[in-house]
């Protein structure tokens, strides 16, 4: 992905979903994916960036009952 373009991994609408075939999700839009969400967006309105892109201030943190390394 080039500098200055949408990472949907830091998008709050993002979602892995479980469906093999379309595993990329955006909740805010409610549509699943092969592709990136930003990358459906970009190609279909031609080349302009996702405008409903919310950027997660906090990565949410590791549970406390993961294993420890």
């Amino acid at each position: 992905m080039r500098a200055g373009r949408v990472d949907c991994h830091h998008c709050a609408h993002y979602h892995v979903t479980w469906d093999e075939r379309f595993p990329h999700g955006c909740r805010r839009m409610g549509f699943k994916s092969r592709r990136y969400p930003s990358e459906e967006v970009r190609r279909t309105m031609a080349g302009q960036d996702c405008r409903l892109f919310e950027k997660i201030d906090k990565l949410p943190s590791p549970s406390p009952h993961a294993p420890a390394d």
